[in-house]
């Protein structure tokens, strides 16, 4: 198998999966997720700041890496800040990027097939 269909499936089964948990318990997470939260925004700042700037200079498209910078790490990061104060609107939309996800991903999986 290709990297990108493993990319696909740890998208599909973990981050997904993950994201919807965390949205459907809101408050009621265990205490330890919140700065797994912190972490995983941060990282994915980092680690798609530095992509969004390697394929930018290679004339590559960024958007997907954009996209992770802008919306997906600041949700994480404030839920992940604010812990059990955050308000439903913030887990609500960590529900519907686990949903995207998940519907992104399967659709790329099957159609690479």
């Amino acid at each position: 198998m290709e990297i990108i269909t493993y990319l696909h499936l740890f998208h599909i089964l973990f981050v997904g999966t993950f994201f919807i948990y965390v949205g459907i318990m809101k408050i009621k997470n265990h205490l330890f997720i919140y700065p797994v939260l912190l972490g995983l925004g941060t990282f994915l700042i980092l680690f798609h700041g530095f992509k969004a700037y390697t394929n930018m200079k290679q004339g590559k498209e960024y958007i997907i890496n954009l996209f992770h910078i802008f919306i997906v790490s600041p949700v994480l990061i404030y839920i992940g800040y604010n812990k059990q104060t955050t308000s439903d609107l913030y887990f609500n939309i960590l529900i519907g990027l686990g949903i995207l996800a998940i519907v992104d991903h399967g659709y790329k999986l099957f159609i690479n097939k």
